[in-house]
């Protein structure tokens, strides 16, 4: 008996909503081969299966798949269900018991196979796989899918030379796919075939000679290999054919950066980031890499400096660009003109707290704590609940001497930070501590450096304040000695420290000690030495009886701007003054 028209249809439709609109032809032409050729029982389990499924209840679809194929053994399509649904749960054993039914019921079957390929796959038995696509290669010649998909899964199974074959296989069905050709590049490479991977390069070459990234592509697999010579012929024959290409100009200057020629890999850079057929957000991107490519230190990043300025004249009202010249700037040590860049980018976009951040950062010396303060104060009211902006106030605050108003500003920062965020909470007890301690509330500074040292016992700038702020008091100074000598130990040649425990060691009374430790510091600084540390010596000098070296640092530390009131004094009488 035929199935009434009307009910057919209808259930058609409710097996291709249940899927993605790419398969739901697949789906349809399966269920024509179902043999089901009357409404039963089964059928109506089938069809409340389907509207189970269509509505996202995987549980009860799947209970009456498995109904359906204890009554209907027979017809693959139940298993076929069963096997995706199994599928979204991440059952892959499940699916694969069940996508194995429906292949022995209907072998020829391609979505049965492209499923059970695609489990295989996922269970990593690539080999397998890929020779179930292989078949479907055969059996389905004008499909351009399947070669790709055999290729796939071979070099997944590390059969390079099979994923080869199927990569060609795929370009007969579409030559133009410069994807394909790429695939074949890689797999060259991988298997170390540099020639082969070099030909299949130019067979791209001679398809679109116009195309500087084939050239670009060419040239970096002979400076990668050693090849620098044929690299050079080859981009000396583009540059005739392409003379003003970026892909070109960039390989050209990445080749000249690779032999050590930064002359000409400057020039060229040039070039291709000042490409008119660039857009801004790619030359930032060339921008970038350019920076990577140079040292710290290295003189290139000042040759650089007029690069990205002539980019910023370009583009000044693209926050981006006007923010990397904040930052090429900042990395020449031009602070307030990188302050000025940022300021810049800000104006065009205010949100970017990153930018933010960096504009704190080119205040924080003394001279700009009332920007710091101003900006600051203007970040605030755009992010009200992020603790750093307050943060930052209290180191201006702090620099201004201004310490109630810090002790607030830095109070609400750590009010505001995250509980989880330790590191930085430490790192604000810490600048509290400080902050007490200028304003000469001891035993609040101690306590906040307590806090601090709680959620970082190890911030060697805690141990080492903290230490020192105790031995110009002498107080408790057997534990600020063990906590100077663990600064020490975190950082060894750090100056500062060196001071601090040379110092704990005068107040204790162990000037011999302490005489070796702060002469290390100040020969460690070299020309930073600042006036402390040449004022300490002199006060450790007169403690060893040695008058005339005494005087000889005092004068030193004078010379270095020092802010003890009885330094005229010392030096005038020889005496020390404490």
């Amino acid at each position: 008996m035929k199935l009434h028209r009307s009910v057919y249809i209808v259930f058609l439709v409710c097996m291709a909503a249940s899927m993605p609109h790419v398969y739901a032809q697949r789906e349809a032409d399966s269920i024509l081969n179902a043999n089901m050729t009357k409404l039963t029982q089964p059928d109506e389990i089938f069809f409340e299966a389907i509207k189970a499924k269509n509505q996202n209840d995987n549980e009860h679809a799947k209970k009456l798949f498995e109904q359906f194929v204890v009554l209907k053994p027979q017809v693959s399509t139940g298993y076929y269900e069963l096997s995706k649904i199994y599928i979204s749960e991440k059952k892959t054993d499940k699916a694969e018991e069940n996508i194995k039914k429906a292949v022995a019921i209907d072998a020829g079957n391609k979505w049965y196979n492209e499923e059970y390929a695609s489990i295989l796959a996922d269970q990593g038995n690539y080999l397998q796989a890929a020779d179930i696509i292989a078949k479907l290669c055969k059996t389905e010649p004008d499909d351009e899918e399947y070669p790709k998909m055999a290729a796939d899964y071979y070099e997944r199974a590390q059969k390079f030379d099979t994923a080869i074959i199927y990569l060609d296989k795929a370009l007969l069905r579409n030559g133009d796919d410069e994807d394909i050709y790429m695939r074949k590049v890689h797999l060259y490479l991988e298997m170390n075939k540099v020639d082969k991977s070099a030909e299949v390069v130019k067979q791209m070459i001679a398809t679109d000679p116009y195309n500087g990234k084939y050239y670009k592509l060419l040239g970096d697999i002979y400076d990668n290999n050693k090849m620098s010579e044929k690299a050079t012929a080859l981009y000396n024959k583009a540059q005739k054919i392409i003379p003003d290409d970026p892909s070109l100009q960039l390989g050209l200057a990445e080749h000249y950066l690779k032999m050590g020629d930064t002359a000409s890999y400057v020039a060229n850079v040039k070039k291709v980031i000042f490409n008119k057929d660039l857009d801004a957000q790619t030359q930032l991107d060339l921008m970038g890499e350019y920076l990577q490519t140079m040292p710290n230190d290295s003189a290139l990043r000042v040759e650089g400096l007029p690069i990205i300025r002539q980019l910023a004249g370009q583009h000044p009202t693209d926050a981006q660009v006007m923010a990397l010249y904040g930052d090429f700037l900042d990395g020449n040590n031009k602070g307030d003109s990188a302050a000025w860049a940022y300021k810049a980018s800000l104006e065009i976009k205010p949100a970017d707290f990153n930018v933010w951040k960096k504009l704190f950062n080119s205040y924080t010396d003394n001279k700009g704590a009332d920007s710091l303060i101003k900006y600051t104060e203007k970040a605030m009211r755009l992010f009200p609940n992020l603790a750093v902006i307050s943060y930052y106030n209290g180191i201006a605050r702090f620099s201004k001497k201004e310490y109630p108003k810090a002790i607030v500003a830095v109070k609400r920062a750590i009010d505001m930070e995250p509980e989880t965020e330790k590191s930085a909470i430490a790192d604000m007890y810490s600048l509290l501590a400080d902050i007490y301690h200028a304003n000469k509330q001891d035993d609040l500074s101690d306590n906040a450096f307590e806090q601090a040292l709680k959620l970082d016992n190890d911030n060697s700038s805690t141990l080492n304040n903290y230490s020192y702020y105790l031995s110009e008091r002498g107080k408790k100074l057997d534990e600020a000695e063990k906590m100077s000598k663990r600064a020490i130990e975190i950082k060894p040649t750090e100056a500062t420290y060196l001071d601090t425990y040379g110092w704990i060691e005068y107040k204790k009374g162990n000037y011999e000690k302490a005489r070796i430790y702060i002469q290390k510091a100040i020969d460690l600084a070299g020309a930073n030495a600042d006036a402390t540390l040449y004022d300490h010596l002199g006060n450790v000098y007169y403690k060893l009886n040695d008058k005339e070296k005494a005087v000889q640092f005092w004068k030193l530390s004078k010379d270095k701007g020092t802010d003890d009131p009885q330094i005229d004094k010392k030096i005038s009488e020889g005496k020390l003054y404490e």
